[in-house]
């Protein structure tokens, strides 16, 4: 990559993945490059990352990682051919970080330790000789016929400089300081905001029986999507967890944001709890366990068909009388208890808010922005990266590797 011939003043707002790659870069290629960060440390949001081990990016091909992202995809076709996912995990092994792919293409550091994606991201930084200011907020882009001057900060400092970076990430996980700052940052100097709403975000279900199944955790279930009228909408298959107001989980936050435009109302959650038999095999099962426990009472003969916390549950939707022996239920009964096992309903009537989800979904309009340098079309030297923009994936790597790959495309190009 060739270097700068004039060296510019870049201020980055936002010490997140796409703050850090754009800093980085930026003054790789020459440039004076301060970045501004109101935490006490930088990558807060990368710490909490993957359960705390980081899921770094996925190792798909970049069509793989558009499909996996509803929102907005097409527009980084750009950024992931400029810096893609293996150009990152190459990027990492040189500075020392190794990674391992696990389940679905999920790429982590091999010591499973979020810590160690930050040290080596801030080694980076000490090594293009980045300045950084920690506990420092950016309150207001300064700008002059169009065009970037410098920025204020909360304290009363200006930062006179030739570009900004904005990557201030989104309004999830506020705790590690996305509280939405970048929005309205952006929205003062002539940006639309498009609606930002949670996604990857635990549901909210009407059912009241759902509180005696809190903390209960299932895998290898499937779960199903319907509309109003009874069409598929989406299904995932895997892990997911029962909580005092509904289902979080995997695939529930997967599923989540493909009821986003539905304002997460009604939509009916359909959870197969043994998908891997058909109904017919299921009732086979049913009745060797009917005959193994035929003089017990229905309540104690399922055990070894569902989790202790699910019984009594179970027991309810069946309609069968939990008292009654094994060997006095009818054939009908016992296909209702199939139907209940492959067909466990929920209503879901809303979401946690948005600073529970994982990911922001709206945001600055892409519309506003060059795909090919992150530069806003509204503003010359203002560029954006990362989860400021409307852009969102689904879990699995994607979400961070937009932020990277948009905000080295940024860096590259202030």
């Amino acid at each position: 990559m060739r270097r700068k011939s004039m060296s510019k003043k870049v201020v980055v707002i936002g010490g997140g993945p796409a703050g850090i790659l754009a800093a980085g870069k930026a003054a790789e290629l020459g440039n004076d490059v301060t970045l501004v960060e109101k935490n006490d440390r930088l990558g807060k949001k990368i710490l909490i990352s993957g359960k705390g081990r980081c899921n770094i990016t996925n190792n798909t091909d970049i069509e793989g990682l558009i499909e996996n992202i509803p929102g907005n995809g097409n527009f980084l076709y750009s950024a992931f051919y400029t810096f893609s996912n293996t150009d990152l995990i190459e990027f990492l092994h040189n500075y020392g970080l190794e990674t391992k792919v696990e389940r679905g293409g999920r790429v982590f550091p091999v010591s499973d330790r979020a810590k160690d994606v930050v040290d080596t991201l801030s080694k980076y930084l000490k090594d293009t000789s980045v300045n950084i200011l920690l506990n420092s907020q950016v309150t207001e882009i300064i700008t002059n016929d169009g065009a970037v001057k410098g920025v204020l900060l909360k304290n009363g400092r200006k930062i006179d400089c030739d570009s900004v970076v904005l990557a201030t990430g989104g309004s999830s996980y506020p705790g590690t300081g996305s509280t939405g700052d970048g929005y309205k940052i952006a929205k003062k100097v002539g940006h639309e905001i498009i609606k930002l709403r949670p996604s990857l975000v635990p549901l909210v279900v009407m059912e009241k029986w759902i509180g005696e199944l809190q903390g209960l955790s299932l895998k290898n279930v499937s779960a199903t999507l319907l509309n109003e009228k009874g069409k598929k909408i989406y299904s995932d298959f895997g892990e997911m967890l029962f909580t005092h107001y509904g289902v979080s989980g995997p695939i529930i936050l997967s599923s989540s944001r493909h009821i986003l435009d539905y304002d997460f109302k009604g939509v009916s959650l359909v959870i197969d709890l043994k998908p891997a038999l058909t109904e017919e095999k299921l009732d086979e099962r049913i009745q060797r366990d009917f005959e193994k426990y035929s003089r017990k009472q229905f309540k104690n003969s399922l055990d070894e068909l569902l989790p202790q916390k699910l019984i009594p549950v179970v027991l309810n939707l069946s309609e069968i009388s939990p008292d009654k022996f094994v060997n006095q239920i009818t054939k009908e009964e016992r296909r209702n208890l199939v139907r209940v096992l492959k067909n466990l309903k929920l209503t879901i009537c809303g979401s946690r808010p948005i600073d529970e989800a994982i990911v922001t979904a709206g945001g600055i309009s892409t519309n506003e922005i060059n795909p090919s340098t992150m530069e806003s079309k509204l503003i010359k030297g203002l560029f954006l990266a990362g989860e400021v923009i409307d852009v969102d994936a689904y879990t699995g790597g994607f979400n961070l590797t937009i932020a990277f790959s948009t905000g080295y495309l940024a860096g590259m190009n202030c």
